[in-house]
């Protein structure tokens, strides 16, 4: 089984603020706003949901085929993918326009200050679902906006199942849009935050949105997730981290867990749980690539973590 990930693929320049951005934006002056943050630690990593999804399926040994569009300056990231061994049969290139990039300035808190140019990205409308053979299971994650409109019609057209996972691309759509999308998912993929602007746009609890999907997840940060389905709610317990180092592609490990467990026909407990422990052995490394493990190694984990095997 193959799962069709439909994302972008970027690179990311993350620099580290050693600091609290609280103590330099001061609330009653944010209508002036005129900062600059001095950041001594940077690097530039490989990044973007659907590189890093596709990068955690496969250290857990699932076989996950990013689909994106990239720019003629990919060269790099495309050894890297090479070298892994994850897929580039659905990399369209896009010769005038840079692989997108994103700008992370993360402080001692683990917030965030991001600036995103989408570049080639603007094209994912360019690749298809029905190009990609054998694959019975997919994710829409963030993406060009008419991309992610096209390929959920699309994994319809073609009965593949797949996860809405809208991330920091859910603002660029409407209510109606929103609703759209809920009625063509199998499964739903939030954060707390994106799960609260999905419920104002659309009017629609988690709740609600089980009697159109299987599922409804909510990741909330060291709170652990809730899985919403029709029948019950299940709370996911956060995995123990020893030290956590970073924050940025914990959302997309742990989607990574979920594929990993719809694709094994897993329970949502223990589905829930693989993709809680993805999130916390990322947290652990920097960069949304560099950890690694071996399948015995995670498995290992697991039953330290939660007390079972799966």
């Amino acid at each position: 089984m193959s799962a069709l990930i439909c994302g972008s693929m970027a690179f990311d320049t993350i620099m580290v603020f050693q600091d609290q951005f609280k103590n330099h934006i001061l609330p009653e002056q944010v209508h002036i706003l005129n900062v600059s943050f001095l950041v001594p630690e940077l690097r530039r990593e490989f990044g973007g949901c659907a590189g890093n999804i596709a990068y955690n399926l496969k250290l857990l040994g699932g076989d996950g085929k990013p689909m994106a569009t990239v720019g003629a300056d990919f060269g790099a990231y495309a050894n890297w993918m090479d070298e892994i061994g994850v897929s580039r049969d659905h990399i369209k290139v896009i010769e005038d326009s840079y692989t997108a990039q994103a700008y992370i300035t993360t402080d001692q808190d683990d917030n965030q200050i991001n600036a995103f140019h989408p570049g080639a990205m603007n094209h994912s409308h360019l690749n298809r679902v029905e190009q990609a053979n054998g694959c019975t299971i997919g994710i829409i994650s963030p993406d060009g906006r008419q991309g992610m409109i096209e390929h959920a019609q699309q994994f319809v057209e073609q009965g593949i199942p797949f996860i809405f996972d809208p991330g920091q691309g859910l603002p660029m759509f409407g209510g109606e849009e929103l609703k759209r999308f809920v009625e063509q998912a199998t499964w739903l993929a939030f954060n707390d935050y994106e799960a609260k602007l999905m419920e104002e746009r659309t009017g629609m609890t988690p709740e609600q949105m089980t009697e159109q999907v299987e599922a409804v997840v909510i990741t909330r940060g060291g709170q652990g997730s809730l899985i919403y389905t029709r029948d019950q709610l299940y709370e996911i317990p956060v995995a123990p981290v020893a030290n956590i180092v970073d924050p940025t592609g914990c959302g997309d490990a742990y989607r990574a867990g979920l594929l990993y467990g719809l694709m094994n026909d897993m329970d949502w407990e223990t589905t829930g749980r693989i993709a809680s422990l993805m999130g916390g052995i990322k947290i652990e490394e920097a960069g949304p690539q560099n950890h690694r493990f071996q399948c015995d190694e995670f498995a290992q984990c697991f039953k330290i973590a939660f007390g079972y095997t799966f």
